[in-house]
């Protein structure tokens, strides 16, 4: 038998981004912008298009990762973020058709942690909570070494947690900025490299309200890892150190020693974590 070859699909807000995996590798890449502009079919089409750029005859599988709800077993994605046409798409039955091989779909924060579990930094743990912080805030849950995304694919939705006069990721994301700052978090982060007190101030109080999002995950899933990730987790050391003030009075010492907080550092983790859905499903 030859090498495995896996593709996994990143379909963000405006772009869509295809990569082809050979042993934890990322060996060629493809990057489109999507058509936003018309219906269903034409994004398919792109997607298709990308995947026959870089299938192999040792592809034996496609994962793609989207910033929606899923039915995770049909395969079927719903009100996708930005792409007003896609209301209920049969994405797994479409593609398999078309290519013949095994298509897994998932949101993207799962995406997200699955990719950590299989080639970032929570390989050899069995328990994680990934975060993504961006414009929004999205979590993925592994348990017992598996992806668990409950039946609507809402599981670990921290972000949407009731939370103060709103939800969780209002306090949480880039969202937080816009809201109390009047800024972006692009912005905020531009400043606050150039020493900008007011940035400080804000990342102080952002890590404080993260804080308490990080206690709602160890409540709920007492994790052996949490793994950050999104644009904003490139500022973590401005707001680390209020964050783990705010943790220092969690209920069970002994497991907040336990803990560790980490920052992803793979690049291509979103593409990776689409491929590393057939992985997951392998192992269940």
């Amino acid at each position: 038998m030859g090498t495995q070859h896996l593709i996994g699909i990143d379909m963000g807000a405006t772009n869509l981004r295809a990569g082809l995996v050979e042993e934890e590798q990322l060996i060629e890449i493809e990057t489109v912008a999507i058509d936003q502009s018309g219906g269903v079919d034409p994004i398919i089409e792109q997607i298709a298009d990308c995947i026959s750029e870089i299938k192999t005859p040792q592809t034996e599988s496609i994962g793609i990762g989207v910033p929606s709800v899923v039915d995770v077993k049909r395969g079927i994605v719903y009100d996708v973020i930005n792409i007003p046409a896609w209301k209920e798409v049969h994405l797994k039955e479409i593609l398999e058709e078309r290519f013949n091989i095994p298509v897994y779909i998932n949101n993207d924060a799962n995406c997200f942690v699955v990719g950590e579990k299989y080639f970032g930094r929570a390989q050899g743990y069995h328990s994680v909570i990934g975060v993504t912080i961006g414009s929004g805030m999205g979590s993925g849950v592994i348990l017992d070494g598996k992806l668990y995304s409950g039946p609507n694919c809402g599981a670990g939705e921290i972000g949407m947690v009731p939370y103060k006069e709103s939800i969780m990721e209002q306090y949480t994301s880039g969202q937080f900025f816009e809201s109390f700052y009047d800024t972006s978090g692009t912005e905020i982060f531009n400043r606050v490299q150039n020493g900008d007190r007011q940035a400080l101030n804000a990342y102080s109080d952002f890590g404080y309200h993260v804080g308490k999002a990080m206690k709602t995950i160890m409540y709920m899933y007492d994790p052996e890892i949490i793994i950050l990730g999104g644009s904003i987790s490139e500022a973590y050391p401005y707001f680390e150190d209020s964050m783990m003030r705010e943790i220092e009075d969690f209920g069970f010492p002994q497991s907040l020693e336990k803990l560790e907080i980490k920052v992803s550092k793979q690049q291509h983790i979103a593409i990776l974590g689409a491929a590393a859905l057939a992985l997951d499903w392998q192992a269940s």
